[in-house]
């Protein structure tokens, strides 16, 4: 089992940034990718950005790409996004994810391993 814990969620107004951080525990060592997803309320899950360890790849969700940054602190088994330039659009609860090998990063039913939920909110 993999255990992950969000943070650094919070409210702030648009233009300003936010690091989360998700620190993972457990039997870390069987997941290769571990991923940031979004939710608001009555809409599905949606990709925000992924680093696959095996590859020292990251991808992202267009809607974040040049604004959100993935980064993964090894030592500390914590993955970050750092979020500048934030939207109201981006008000979510954000999720961390992990999983072992899989093809596709930007599905969440493919992951095995969820934390709790952080919520993000941005004003204008």
């Amino acid at each position: 089992q993999v255990q992950l814990v969000e943070s650094g969620g919070g409210s702030v107004q648009a233009g300003d940034s936010l690091r989360l951080s998700c620190a993972a525990s457990g039997r870390t060592f069987t997941t290769d990718i571990t991923a940031w997803f979004r939710q608001t309320p009555g809409k599905a899950r949606e990709f925000v950005a992924a680093f696959r360890r095996s590859e020292d790849s990251k991808y992202y969700a267009d809607s974040v790409k040049g604004r959100f940054t993935i980064s993964r602190d090894a030592a500390k088994n914590t993955v970050y996004l750092q979020m500048n330039s934030l939207k109201p659009e981006d008000t979510a609860v954000y999720y961390c994810a992990a999983t072992p090998k899989v093809r596709e990063v930007r599905v969440a039913r493919l992951y095995s391993y969820w934390g709790q939920g952080t919520q993000v909110t941005v004003s204008s």
